[in-house]
């Protein structure tokens, strides 16, 4: 069965995002107040999988060996039919 899988992967709390600081700078002085900012990453996979499940422990074991650094990074799985 074809599943639909997002992965979001993000700085975790506490880590520099000089990404984030300057779209943040660029925006203040676009006038676009703001208090706060962070980047992720969005993956769109589509899986061969069994169920949901084996879907999401599949996404999981990518994050886990190539698509995250679990030092620096959160990551979050939704999976789709």
């Amino acid at each position: 069965m074809k599943f639909e899988v997002q992965i979001t992967i993000a700085l975790k709390e506490g880590m520099l995002d000089p990404e984030a600081m300057a779209i943040q700078h660029a925006l203040n002085n676009l006038g676009f107040a703001t208090e706060g900012l962070r980047t992720a990453s969005i993956y769109r996979i589509t899986l061969d999988a069994p169920t949901p499940e084996d879907a999401r422990a599949t996404a999981m074991e990518m994050c886990e060996r190539l698509l995250a650094n679990p030092v620096i990074h959160d990551y979050h799985v939704e999976v789709a039919q």
